[in-house]
């Protein structure tokens, strides 16, 4: 279970930030809020530069806290989907936020 902060100043951004932080989390999200469901292989091809353990890891705490829903079917080969829970919805805006302030930044570079 993540702490809650009780403090001053910074607080709300500490408490967000314990869920969407980790290298590659809020990319995750990313992806699988712009296609509903994902499966581990079409995230590894999605994050070529993120090694299977780290991807693995990030999904694993991002299933921890609620954000995410894995389903896993009992086929051979073991199929995996990744669906964001009504809780992860609430990290939509924040996601987008962050997704519009990387475009207009890289509006700036041309």
């Amino acid at each position: 279970m993540r702490e809650i902060y009780n403090c001053e100043a910074g607080c709300p951004v500490q408490n967000t930030l314990q869920f969407i932080s980790g290298k590659w989390k809020s990319v995750i999200l990313y992806h699988i809020f712009k296609d509903k469901v994902l499966r581990f292989s079409e995230l590894q091809h999605r994050l070529p530069y993120v090694t299977k353990r780290m991807l693995a890891k990030q999904l694993a705490e991002l299933e921890e806290d609620g954000i995410i829903d894995k389903k896993i079917y009992p086929v051979i080969p073991i199929k995996t989907e990744y669906t964001i829970t009504e809780f992860g919805q609430t990290l939509k805006p924040v996601i987008n936020a962050m997704e519009n302030w990387g475009e207009g930044y890289l509006k700036t570079l041309v």
